[in-house]
């Protein structure tokens, strides 16, 4: 092709041809940059939700008492416990998990998670924790948004729905083992928030960033 000065025909053959090269490649497509967007919005949702779940657990567990607010109780899990659903499975195995599948598990978790906290919320006594306990929720419930829309930019589908799960007492048989319950509410998802930051941490780096090219039309 000529490039010889003058010749503005095959300069703007030449970059029409590289722009259409452009367009077919995936880092440049406009679905990665959407997908890039949504997964840095959870993640900075992620980030603030570990902060405000910082601020909750404090005051919680003072609202719980003795033993749960003494900062070395670490109790086992009790079988009253067992259905809130649990971060702890072994690191290795969770990273061996394609995208989807965590992504998914994530989902699932948070949901169950959120209907746990709106029971505590309604048990409350302390109208000042509640509100705090409100404003929570409502941010679990932005992430859990957030998660859905991260995998359908990526083309996933979303978890077949979980109905409306709902938290119950029935079955725990004294006040000790329900404020156990809460407490592993609040420890599972700390360890929750934790890995996901973790996950779309490294989800947004398998995504190149969207480049714009900008060309000037001087010469045309």
């Amino acid at each position: 092709m000529d490039f010889r000065p003058g010749n503005s025909t095959g300069i703007f053959v030449f970059l029409l041809a590289t722009l259409l090269h452009l367009v077919t490649v995936p880092a440049l497509n406009i679905t990665d940059s959407t997908a890039r967007q949504s997964i840095q919005k959870t993640y900075d949702l992620t980030k603030y939700l570990e902060h405000q779940l910082q601020s909750l657990a404090g005051p919680y567990l003072n609202y719980l008492g003795p033993p749960f607010n003494e900062p070395d109780f670490n109790p086992p899990r009790v079988s009253a416990t067992e259905k809130i659903p649990s971060a702890m499975m072994d690191i290795q195995l969770w990273r061996n998990l394609n995208d989807h599948l965590r992504l998914a598990e994530n989902y699932r978790a948070y949901s169950h998670l959120l209907c746990y906290l709106r029971g505590i919320d309604g048990e409350v006594a302390w109208a000042e924790l509640r509100h705090n306990l409100d404003h929570f929720c409502s941010s679990l419930q932005g992430l859990i948004i957030s998660i859905a829309g991260v995998m359908s930019s990526l083309g996933y589908p979303l978890p077949p729905q979980l109905g409306n799960p709902t938290r119950t007492r029935a079955g725990v048989p004294n006040d000790f083992l329900k404020k156990m319950d809460d407490f592993w509410l609040l420890k599972e998802l700390q360890t929750w928030l934790w890995r996901s930051a973790r996950d779309f941490n490294q989800l947004k780096k398998k995504i190149p960033p969207f480049v714009a090219i900008r060309l000037d039309a001087h010469g045309f």
